[in-house]
């Protein structure tokens, strides 16, 4: 048998440091950074060298960052959206809305027209009234 695929691990990769960086702990350990590098500024002089230090490690940071989340983004939205289908297929409702999220805006628009009002709510430009009042008592 072979090991996993590099697909599989930069999956696990994006997966676990998606969720490592959502937490409390690493907005912290981010803070700490830079409050260091702040303190560290007048034994530097407050150089170009040490301004050029934080601007590199941020900016690159940020931009493997866009690549992490976006990938976890791009399999969170793919198990919602089989597990959407799913529910679509084993029930009553009807099949045609299997797989409408790959159709471009005009189709899109048009199968969004053929709903009943109450479910146009997000195919339409205006953000939709809350429900109030709908909760039964007793």
């Amino acid at each position: 048998m072979s090991g996993p695929s590099s697909t599989t691990l930069f999956a696990r990769f994006a997966s676990a440091l998606s969720e490592w960086s959502g937490r409390p702990p690493t907005f912290a350990l981010a803070v700490a950074i830079i409050l260091l590098w702040a303190i560290s500024g007048p034994v530097f002089g407050f150089s170009a060298t040490w301004q050029l230090v934080i601007n590199t490690l941020t900016g690159i940071a940020t931009f493997l960052m866009v690549f992490i989340l976006q990938s976890s983004q791009n399999r969170d939205g793919k198990a919602l959206q089989a597990k959407i289908d799913e529910l679509i297929l084993s029930s009553e409702a009807r099949n045609r809305f299997v797989g409408i999220e790959r159709l471009d805006e005009e189709r899109l628009h048009d199968i969004c027209a053929t709903l009943p009002d109450p479910a146009k709510g997000d195919c339409e430009d205006e953000i939709p009234a809350p429900n109030v009042g709908l909760a039964r008592s007793g």
